[in-house]
Order: C-alpha cells, then sequence, then structure tokens
C-alpha cells in the first residue's frame, strides 16, 4: 500500500506540473521548430518519459527545466531524423546551448519565456479559428487539459473533440499562420479573443449550458487560472483585471450554488458563509487595481463593468443590502456601451430589484423576444419578476416556458420547481378558483 500510495503522489506530481508548465514548455517548443503540432508532440513525449522515469529516480528539483530538456532532445533527434531539414538541427543545438547534459537554466529567462505563453495564447486563439475551437485549443494547449477532460466539460465524446482539435490545428498550419506577437491594432483584437474564449470557458463552468449538473467546476477553475496568467502577461490592461476580477468574484460563490443535495441555489438565497472569502478578496483587488488604472486614462469596457457590478454583490454582507441602485446604473453604463438582449434581462433583474417589479417588467417590454426564443433566460427572469407581482398565474406559465426551454437538467428541475410553487400560490390565493 505505502508503494502504491507514493506512485499515485508521484503521478499526481507529474500531472500537477504538466498542468502548470505545460504552456511554457508547448510555447518555447513551438517558437524553436515553427510547428504547433510538432512541438505538443515533443511536450507530449516528454510527458511519457517523466511518467516513466519519476516513480523510480523521483521528482526532480525544477520539473519544467527536466521536461524542456526531454523535449528539446526528442527534437534533435527528430531533426537529424529529416535530411531536409539539417539546418533545424542547428537551430535547435544552438537554442539548447550545444550542452545536452546540461538542465535549461529557465528560472533565468523569465521574460523570454513569457513571451512564450503569451504567443501560445494568441496562437490558440487566432481569429481563424471558430469559438469552440479556440476554447478547445486553448484548454488543450494552454491549459494543459486531456481531451478526454475537454471533452466531459463540453458534453461531446473524446473522437469529437479530438478531432476538433486536430482540425484547429491543421487550420492554423494551413494558413501559415505566423507565431510572433502580433502587434499594434491586430494584438488589440486579438487580446480581445483571447479574453472572449476565458470568459466563454468560465460561463460554461459556471452555468452549463447542457447536461444533468448545474456547474461544472474544473472548467471555471482553469479559467480563473488563464486569466491570472493574462494578467500576469498584460498588469496593465485594466480589462484584464477586470475579467479576472469578474471570474474571481464569480467564482468565489460556487460552492454556494448547490446545497446539500445537490440541487441548485439561487443568489439571494445563498449562505455567503459559504463564499469563498479569499477568492472574493482577490477579486475586489484587481478591479481596485482597474479601477486606478482607469483614473489615469486607461480605457475600460464591458469585463471591468460586469466586474464593478459583480463587486457590489461580493461587498453586500446579506443579500437585503445590496446596493441595487447603483448596479441598475452600472446596467444602463453596460447597455449604452455592449447593447445585447442579455444586458438587456440582467437590467431588467437590476430595476426589478431597485424600483420595484412593475419597473422590470418595462425593461422586459422594450426588448425583442425573437434574440431569445430558444434560451430560458427571458421567461425565467420575467417568471421572477412576475412572482414579484403577486401574478402567480402568470408566474407559473413563464417559469414553466422556461423549463421547456434549457437544456440543463439541474435548471429545469429548478424552473418546474418554481412553476409547481407559483401555482400553489395562486390556488391560496385564489381559494374559489
Amino acid at each position: 500500500m505505502p508503494a502504491q500510495t507514493s506512485a499515485d503522489n508521484t503521478n499526481e506530481a507529474i500531472v500537477a506540473a504538466w498542468r502548470a508548465e505545460s504552456a511554457r514548455l508547448v510555447g518555447a517548443l513551438t517558437r524553436m521548430t515553427r510547428d504547433l503540432e510538432l512541438a505538443e508532440d515533443l511536450a507530449q513525449d516528454a510527458l511519457v518519459a517523466a511518467l516513466e522515469q519519476w516513480p523510480t529516480t523521483g521528482i526532480p528539483q525544477n520539473p519544467v527545466a527536466w521536461l524542456m530538456t526531454i523535449a528539446k532532445r526528442r527534437g534533435i533527434d527528430h531533426f537529424r531524423r529529416a535530411d531536409t531539414l539539417r539546418r533545424k538541427t542547428a537551430e535547435l543545438e544552438h537554442a539548447h546551448g550545444g550542452e545536452e547534459g546540461t538542465m535549461p537554466d529557465l528560472d533565468g529567462q523569465v521574460d523570454h519565456i513569457e513571451d512564450d505563453v503569451l504567443r501560445l495564447i494568441f496562437l490558440t486563439c487566432h481569429p481563424a479559428l471558430t469559438a469552440e475551437s479556440r476554447a478547445a485549443l486553448t484548454l488543450r494547449l494552454v491549459g494543459g487539459l486531456t481531451t478526454a477532460e475537454i471533452a466531459r466539460g463540453f458534453l461531446t465524446t473524446e473522437s469529437a473533440m479530438g478531432q476538433r482539435i486536430s482540425r484547429a490545428k491543421r487550420t492554423l498550419s494551413a494558413a501559415q499562420i505566423d507565431i510572433e506577437l502580433p502587434t499594434g491594432r491586430e494584438r488589440t483584437e486579438r487580446i480581445d479573443d483571447v479574453m472572449a474564449v476565458i470568459y466563454l470557458i468560465f460561463n460554461e463552468g459556471y452555468a452549463a449550458t447542457a447536461g444533468e449538473d448545474w456547474m461544472r467546476p474544473d472548467l471555471a477553475t482553469e479559467a480563473i487560472r488563464l486569466a491570472r496568467m493574462v494578467v500576469a502577461l498584460v498588469p496593465d490592461e485594466p480589462e484584464a483585471l477586470g475579467l479576472l476580477a469578474l471570474l474571481e468574484i464569480q467564482g468565489s460563490r460556487m460552492a454556494a450554488r448547490i446545497d446539500e443535495r445537490g440541487e441548485p441555489v439561487l443568489l439571494e438565497a445563498q449562505d455567503r458563509g459559504r463564499w469563498n472569502t479569499m477568492l472574493a478578496r482577490r477579486g475586489l483587488a484587481a478591479i481596485q487595481q482597474a479601477e486606478r488604472l482607469a483614473a489615469r486614462g486607461k480605457p475600460v469596457g464591458t469585463y471591468f463593468l460586469q466586474a464593478s457590478i459583480a463587486a457590489e454583490h461580493a461587498r453586500a454582507r446579506r443579500a437585503e443590502d445590496t446596493n441595487w441602485r447603483r448596479i441598475a446604473a452600472l446596467y444602463d453604463v453596460l447597455a449604452n456601451t455592449a447593447p445585447g438582449p442579455v444586458v438587456e434581462v440582467n437590467r431588467a433583474v437590476a430595476y426589478g430589484r431597485a424600483f420595484g417589479p412593475d419597473a422590470g417588467l418595462a425593461v422586459l417590454a422594450e426588448l425583442d423576444a425573437r434574440a431569445l426564443r430558444d434560451s430560458p433566460l427571458l421567461p425565467s427572469v420575467r417568471g421572477d419578476l412576475l412572482e414579484r407581482s403577486g401574478l402567480h398565474a402568470e408566474a407559473a406559465e413563464a417559469f414553466a416556458e422556461a423549463a421547456g426551454r434549457t437544456s440543463n437538467g439541474s435548471e429545469r428541475a429548478v424552473l418546474h420547481r418554481r412553476a409547481q410553487e407559483n401555482l400553489a400560490l395562486r390556488q391560496t390565493s385564489e381559494p374559489g378558483r
């Protein structure tokens, strides 16, 4: 048993090292080989070598340096076998310092290696790929998740996800995309793509669109880690800080979003003592840093505004202490900055809490319902506002409509329950019916 435990601990350490360092490893190898697929293959070879050797030799003092050394050796062997690419051998041997037995001093090259990570993030989020492919490739190469883990997160088969990732890599290769960091306007546009992918990953983890689980914590946690990585690379970008703040504050509530039976708990009913205070504090510190940059003239956007809204919830000790008027005002700004149906529905919630349910219903009345015809969001919010207005029959109908639209089993159960509760309230308030 002790030997098995030791082996398990070693394997856990290898997985942890891979998850933490794979982006640096693949990024550096991509820069050296100019070939994304080869870089990942070399990194995977190094991981296999670690799984074979570390249980016997022990975990090296610098795991990523060990992995990099093995990957470079395999790369040199690869190019030596390819007679037409002898020039690449010289380049790799030069990059390796000419001493295969010497561990690279990665800790002394932090700036260069972080450039490799940033380069890899920009590459996986290239606009030539679809949003879904960007998310999958980012989780694979930057997040270090296995294809099976990504497939579980997005409710698809491992083979289907493997094909999606392979197609994404082939698309990048066929387009002969430059792996160097973009500059100027292209860099600004691409950092927006990077943040959009991270936001997409978090949202799928925080509120799963399908399946039986209300949340997929692994995806949400990975998105937070990626957001921290982006902030470390571009620390003076208020929007990057805003995204991190938003994800950390929202993520701080995850333990309270389900009860002891595993059923969903909505925000105002949550036990705030179960919120992760450390994560919330980190998020509040990030939004405060973004606010200081904004005060010096740095532009802000939708992530900053959403984080500012989330911060109001985080600062309220009790649900009834929430400054809904401030939140409504922030949603007004957000609606002007990034107008859209989802923002309007959330603005209706804020207005309903700040000024009464009729004010929220008035916001919904101005919304083009066709924009959300397949989403449960609009009828569920309408049901909530009708419930607060005492119109229980109409609320029950709205919740039942929302339940029929959702693909998530946990969300459907909540909506059905609220529909039944309102039917019961209608019968209580209208005994003659």
